[in-house]
């Protein structure tokens, strides 16, 4: 009896802890499902943070920026008077490029409203509907036919900055006259026109073709375009074959000693540089003691190849060492030399994560500002550069010079400019992403 009563409390005893371990370990699950779903909260909260803050950036500078992509423009007869745009009759371009065409331009605006106004106000406010840069549209078409002289043609003319923000809303119609940029008088001669239909917002072609300008309705980016297209091309021709060739040489060839440790750390260092130091680099080097033209794309190109540099070289080396060795092995297996695996099968194999970096490289290079501003590049340049020496600009410097104006038209310039260098960075990262999965292999 004693020993059955025994068993029974052991028993008893054993059920009690069998239930509290239970327990226990029930807590301790509930513990950690709730960290978990704790942790899943917190990594979709950051995403959601970060998609809205993304969602903001994005929205901002759209709101801003599509205006730039339109311009007001006014229609008007222009009579190329002969006694004003060439008296002596010579055609001779540098006669052609001196003539007053504002002047022809104002005596359009005088005959679309029924004559030369009597009173000097109002031919000033008169004066204001049209851009400054007017002569330079009506000039451009004598010098490039200048059998148009004598005629009277319809040309579509920019209206002034102050002009487009009302149509585009920029500037309030109600607010009182005295406080508007845009009198009552202009007021009235805009919607003579607008419902005449010679003034209307037409597609901003001069964003993308027109050279930099103090007035922001001339003002585009096709000097920095043409600059930031220099300098790709010079980043392409010396970062991609050196930066591979390096990675080649030290994954595959380099033997394993300090020397080579010292310079993979230094490449670890260098693309952790602020880009303002190759800037520096390039002042002191290239333009200094090169004699290299400041503001020239050249200079651009050749600082921002030695920026792209360690990132391609990085890279370049991890697609390399993710190639399986067994690649390596069965190549050596069937009598192939060290560089008929190289160039046979291992960088075929690695060419996507070396498109990929490559173009992560550049897309990275496109948008520094720094470096490009301490070599001049912040220059303000209106002819067009025809090759990487002459004098030129580019987007993110552009953006950061319309950024720092005060002209209220250079706003929606800086917003359609960022757009722009955001739209070309999209299209690098889509390259990379098409290449990576067009050559793309398993094994």
């Amino acid at each position: 009896m004693e020993a059955q009563e025994v068993q029974k409390e052991i028993a008893n005893d054993l059920s009690v802890h069998s239930a509290a371990a239970k327990r226990r370990m029930s807590k301790r699950l509930k513990k950690r499902q709730a960290a978990e779903k704790r942790f899943r909260f917190y990594g979709l909260s950051a995403i959601c943070i970060g998609l809205m803050f993304l969602v903001i950036l994005f929205t901002t500078i759209i709101g801003k920026g599509w205006p730039a992509f339109l311009q007001t423009s006014i229609q008007l007869n222009v009579n190329l008077d002969p006694e004003i745009v060439d008296p002596t009759g010579g055609r001779n371009v540098e006669k052609l490029m001196q003539a007053n065409y504002t002047k022809i331009a104002r005596n359009a605006l005088y005959t679309e409203f029924g004559g030369k106004p009597k009173n000097r106000k109002t031919r000033k406010l008169m004066h204001k509907l049209l851009s400054r840069g007017v002569d330079v549209q009506i000039r451009d078409q004598v010098v490039a036919n200048p059998s148009l002289i004598g005629k009277t043609i319809p040309i579509w003319l920019y209206a002034h900055g102050n002009v487009d923000a009302v149509l585009k809303g920029a500037i309030d119609r109600n607010t009182e006259n005295s406080s508007r940029l845009v009198k009552d008088e202009q007021l009235a001669w805009m919607d003579k026109l607008v419902a005449s239909g010679k003034m209307v917002k037409r597609f901003n072609w001069g964003l993308f073709t027109n050279p930099a300008s103090s007035q922001p309705e001339t003002a585009g980016l096709g000097v920095a375009l043409i600059g930031t297209f220099f300098m790709v091309i010079i980043v392409l021709f010396l970062a991609i074959p050196i930066g591979v060739a390096a990675a080649l040489y030290l994954e595959e060839f380099a033997p394993k000693n300090r020397l080579t440790d010292i310079i993979e750390v230094n490449i670890n260092n260098l693309a952790a540089v602020p880009s303002i130091v190759f800037g520096l680099l390039g002042l002191a080097v290239f333009i200094n003691f090169m004699g290299l033209p400041r503001s020239g794309s050249i200079v651009g190109g050749l600082v921002l190849a030695l920026m792209t540099l360690p990132t391609i070289i990085i890279a370049t080396r991890s697609a390399l060492r993710a190639v399986s060795p067994s690649i390596r092995e069965g190549a050596y297996g069937v009598g192939a030399s060290k560089i008929q695996t190289i160039f046979h099968h291992v960088l075929p194999l690695a060419f996507p994560g070396i498109m990929t970096g490559t173009i992560i490289g550049i897309v990275q290079a496109v948008g520094e500002t720094a470096p490009l501003l301490m070599i001049g590049m912040v220059a303000f340049v209106q002819d067009f550069p025809t090759t990487p020496m002459e004098p030129a600009t580019a987007l993110p410097v552009q953006i950061y010079m319309w950024a720092t104006s005060a002209e209220r038209g250079f706003v929606e310039r800086t917003a359609g400019a960022t757009m722009v260098l955001l739209a070309g960075l999209f299209v690098l990262n889509a390259g990379a992403v098409y290449l990576r999965r067009k050559y793309e292999r398993k094994w």
